[in-house]
């Protein structure tokens, strides 16, 4: 078996009292991190690491297993442990909602897809009228009932975000919001031409690790967090329209905004 290249990984510090599986963990980020491994790239092998350190084969693997948890890198059966890729996505927040878009006929989804060369999709839809919790209740003022439009995105066939959006009975019953396909531009666009012009938008985000249902729904690789959004906006009279509660593969998207000087 051939030796590594030089330099791309260095040696262990044997005067260290960080554990040795630790050490080599360090060093496989910091070359991710410095590009000696690109995004999809193979990690060298657990023999190849095993005669670069000298070390055993459980200990490598457990290196392996500290960068799988922070979603650094992923394992392919029988084929080897591999880079993941970064996010695809740039979801700029000063742009996704501009009324352009609408006018053109594309959702925000639909822009950011274009934008990162990828080919968006919708699946799980479920339009349905149902009792608002109370914290949806309290977002929307204090209604009772709401039409949930549920859905699930994927780019290029990957589930990287699902969505469930809410809105009053009296602004949505029996319009094409209520519909499984709202048209060009989606509901922003129908609430608009109901006469619920857009005024602003506030949005709530953290970052979390994901529950077993939101694994499997999104398809998540181990140690891969995801990015929890809820959103409200509100009409040009300070009406709340809609609240939309997104649930996004953190490894998907990066977050862009443009905030002012003053």
């Amino acid at each position: 078996m051939s030796p590594l290249p030089s330099g791309l990984l260095g040696d262990l510090d044997p005067t260290s009292d960080r554990a040795v599986f630790r050490q080599i963990a360090d060093q496989l980020r910091e070359a991710i991190d410095r590009g000696r491994f690109r995004e999809g790239e193979k990690l060298p092998s657990e023999a190849e690491l095993v005669e670069h350190y000298g070390v055993s084969r459980m200990t490598v693997r457990n290196s392996f297993s500290i960068l799988t948890g922070e979603g650094l890198v992923h394992a392919e059966h029988g084929k080897g442990v591999f880079v993941r890729p970064r996010p695809p996505v740039r979801r700029l927040a000063s742009d996704r909602f501009a009324r352009r878009h609408r006018e053109q006929g594309k959702s925000a989804f639909i822009v950011e897809a274009d934008a990162a060369g990828s080919h968006p999709q919708v699946d799980s839809l479920e339009v349905k009228e149902e009792k608002a919790s109370q914290d949806i209740s309290t977002r929307l003022g204090s209604v009772r009932r709401v039409l949930a439009r549920r859905r699930r995105y994927l780019l290029d066939g990957r589930p990287v975000e699902f969505a469930t959006s809410y809105l009053p009975l009296d602004i949505a019953r029996g319009t094409p919001i209520a519909e499984p396909n709202p048209g060009p531009g989606g509901i922003y666009a129908r609430l608009e031409e109901l006469g619920h012009h857009l005024d602003h938008f506030e949005e709530e985000i953290r970052a979390r690790m994901p529950s077993p249902a939101e694994v499997k729904t999104l398809h998540l690789a181990a140690g891969v967090p995801v990015i929890h959004l809820i959103r409200t906006a509100f009409d040009t009279e300070g009406r709340a329209v809609e609240v939309c509660d997104t649930v996004m593969a953190a490894d998907a998207y990066v977050l862009s905004y443009q905030l002012p000087a003053t």
